[in-house]
């Protein structure tokens, strides 16, 4: 298969290529670097460009038969959608009609799309289905939910299928180290706590402490981040047989607050992390936790490394043999 990877340089992405060369598929990478490494991916399979530059598009398109797009190039910082909601509407939205336009205009019809939790807002009932209402609380989810919508529209009026892949907190690291998060600035849990243990971060700020929880600390959902390339490995095969846009929640069914996290990667490391706590920030629901069975039941899949402790070393062993 030819498979278009767009933000394929980024953590998730490049995971994904990974895992995509491994099955024997030929990939091309399109990525803008805006926080993504070039260095993450093959050389001979990179891309540099931009889903608003339309041209740029059109000569991928044009020099490549793809027989399906993976879709991560998306900004995903809540904090920075409620204070600059222009860039997410901007590249988020509009970035992502441009190339699905494209994909109609080389026929090419089908689509894996990286959404998010974050289209569901507070939980009115846990754990979250596919069914449970929309109802994002930050221009972030916002925008994914919409194009979600979009892609649902251009089935019934052009036939282009998707599947829609909402992740709660993609989490860890390849187990062979060789790649890792590399957010500037770093903004996920694990890799924070870990540089604060290693003395590269003085502290971290825990957002809450009176949640109604069992600690006072948001819950969240952690999936490790080759359980979701399995999940779209899976959903594509299911797309190529079926022929049928679908949406799935994926994450492993369980949750753990900040402080469980904070104390996980205490454990593993040996080292004291120190905490400053914070005010609630906005637009962060209070417990985030998937029901997979939809997954599982459809595509067959099955999370394999949904240890907390073993995403945290695989995220330690992947920042050591980086630095």
């Amino acid at each position: 298969m030819n498979i278009l990877v767009v933000g394929g340089a980024g953590y998730i992405g490049s995971h994904m290529v990974k895992f995509l060369m491994r099955q024997g598929c030929n990939i091309t990478v399109l990525d803008n670097l805006s926080t993504g490494h070039a260095d993450a991916v093959p050389a001979a399979v990179f891309h540099h460009g931009d889903l608003a530059n339309t041209a740029c598009l059109d000569a991928l398109f044009a020099r490549h038969s793809f027989d399906a797009v993976m879709h991560f190039a998306s900004f995903s910082l809540v904090g920075e959608s409620i204070t600059d909601p222009a860039k997410y509407y901007r590249n988020n939205l509009i970035n992502t009609q441009n190339l699905l336009d494209t994909m109609l205009k080389y026929d090419v019809r089908q689509c894996i799309f990286s959404s998010t939790a974050a289209i569901f807002g507070e939980p009115e009932y846990l754990p979250i289905d596919e069914a449970h209402p929309k109802n994002p609380v930050n221009p972030y989810g916002r925008s994914k939910y919409m194009v979600e919508q979009i892609l649902d529209d251009y089935d019934k009026a052009y036939g282009l299928k998707s599947i829609c892949l909402r992740y709660f907190n993609a989490a860890g690291a390849d187990p062979d180290g060789s790649l890792s998060e590399r957010h500037d600035p770093e903004t996920h849990l694990i890799p924070l706590l870990l540089q604060v243990a290693s003395k590269q971060r003085d502290a971290i700020t825990v957002f809450g402490t009176d949640y109604n929880t069992v600690d006072g600390t948001c819950i969240r959902d952690y999936i490790h981040v080759n359980d979701l390339c399995e999940a779209h490995w899976l959903a594509l095969r299911f797309l190529q047989k079926h022929k049928e846009s679908q949406q799935f929640n994926l994450g492993n069914s369980s949750g753990f607050s900040v402080q469980q996290v904070i104390d996980a990667c205490t454990s593993v490391t040996g080292e004291h992390i120190s905490v400053v706590y914070g005010d609630r920030r906005a637009g962060d629901p209070v417990c985030l936790v998937s029901d997979s069975t939809k997954a599982k039941q459809l595509l067959g899949w099955q999370p394999k490394h949904s240890n907390l402790q073993s995403i945290i070393k695989d995220v330690m062993r992947a920042m050591t043999l980086r630095s």
